[in-house]
């Protein structure tokens, strides 16, 4: 039997829904006999194929963030968006409420520990977008797994309904921290 292809992406996030996937223990042996892992920072392979689920880790809040995103909706048949900064924007969303070349300013030329600060640029540096954005809000996701991070029986269970078949809705029980 062909093994489900998964890729995962890491975007402006904390890298704790990875974390909490790992946290599976010893789920992730049954899972590593039903799963080829595509892309992952877990494997560090970068390139993009066609994948059965594409997973999210993080809000898009950069212009190769945004770009990423579409290169993995394009290229998977179920999104998963893993956490709150995924699924609500989260933590990185909190830079909303200020203007994107304040906090700009602020960060790289303002700050206490700066001493001759300017905004670094670079053409491998992403610009930074006007604001940080849920991953629906520049692709269509067709699953949530919130929580920051998610548990790690969340996310268990997510994976599992998705070999089965099923887009999982996640219970009530797990739905809220222990």
């Amino acid at each position: 039997m062909a093994k489900t292809r998964v890729a995962t992406v890491w975007l402006d996030a904390c890298a704790g829904c990875h974390m909490s996937f790992l946290d599976i223990d010893e789920a992730i042996i049954e899972l590593a006999n039903l799963v080829e892992f595509a892309r992952s920072p877990i494997t560090d392979i970068k390139e993009f194929s066609p994948v059965d689920v594409g997973i999210v880790e993080g809000a898009v809040g950069n212009e190769e963030e945004e770009e990423v995103v579409k290169e993995l909706r394009h290229n998977c048949k179920i999104l998963m968006a893993w956490g709150d900064c995924a699924c609500f924007g989260g933590i990185a969303s909190m830079r909303n409420f200020f203007d994107k070349e304040e906090i700009l300013r602020r960060c790289y030329v303002e700050s206490e520990s700066t001493g001759k600060g300017k905004v670094p640029w670079s053409k491998d540096i992403p610009p930074l977008l006007d604001k940080v954005k849920p991953v629906n809000q520049v692709v269509k996701v067709d699953c949530y797994v919130p929580g920051c991070p998610p548990r790690a029986k969340a996310i268990d269970y997510a994976l599992k309904e998705l070999l089965a078949g099923r887009i999982p809705v996640l219970p009530r029980d797990l739905m809220r921290f222990d």
